[in-house]
């Protein structure tokens, strides 16, 4: 279980509100909202990552937006630095990463030579070489092409069903309501909602300032 209570200033400007969020085992939570909402302050107070925070590497894994490697590092070396906070190299957990990211055939790569959807799997893969308790991940599914994107979201939900916390950043309301198991909507450094993805699309649908309607597959709907 992971959570944060309070508020957060950055720069003498006040970015979280009363900000009161948990999340436990077994969760996929998607955190929407516009940009400039607060999400990305948010996962990195869940991280620890802010004044007087206590990040703990082994439990909990972050992985930033727009995370890149310039190095001529290959593939696996990369992804078996999620390991270092276990002090090995990973060995068949490594391995298990690369092959869940569908990077078999690249392990050899350098990663500064590759697209960035195929980095941003890579940094993936390195986080889930750690094998943490809780994945904090900030736009997993960035620079990704759609059907890549439902694999990232679907293996997160796999990783949550055998009992990882999971909250995810995202953008993409549709790649939300048909993975995550709740959503939270942050919108002027707030929490407006929380609950299953289908009853907050209102107020997701609002902090974006897009119309919204119900189908048999809920999503965004034109005007």
């Amino acid at each position: 279980m992971i959570g944060f209570v309070g508020s957060v200033a950055l720069a003498g400007r006040t970015v979280l509100h009363d900000v009161r969020f948990q999340a436990g085992a077994g969760e996929l939570v998607a955190v929407v909202g516009p940009n400039g909402a607060g999400k990305s302050t948010l996962l990195r107070a869940l991280a620890g990552l802010l004044p007087g925070g206590q990040p703990d590497p082994v439990r909990v894994a972050w992985l930033p937006q727009g995370a890149r490697c310039a190095w001529g590092m290959s593939v696996a070396e990369v992804v078996a630095l999620g390991r270092v906070p276990h002090g090995d190299d990973g060995g068949e957990a490594v391995e298990a990463a690369i092959r869940a990211c569908g990077l078999s055939a690249l392990r050899g790569a350098r990663i500064d030579r590759l697209s960035g959807g195929q980095q941003r799997r890579v940094m993936l893969a390195r986080v889930l070489a750690g094998a943490p308790s809780v994945l904090l991940l900030d736009e997993p599914a960035a620079d990704l092409d759609p059907a890549a994107g439902h694999e990232v979201m679907a293996l997160l939900r796999g990783r949550a069903g055998a009992g990882a916390c999971v909250v995810a950043v995202l953008h993409d309301i549709g790649l939300a309501l048909h993975h995550a198991t709740r959503m939270v909507v942050v919108d002027g450094g707030r929490i407006v909602a929380d609950g299953v993805p289908a009853d907050v699309l209102p107020a997701a649908a609002s902090a974006f300032g897009l119309p919204y309607g119900l189908s048999d597959r809920p999503g965004l709907l034109p005007p």
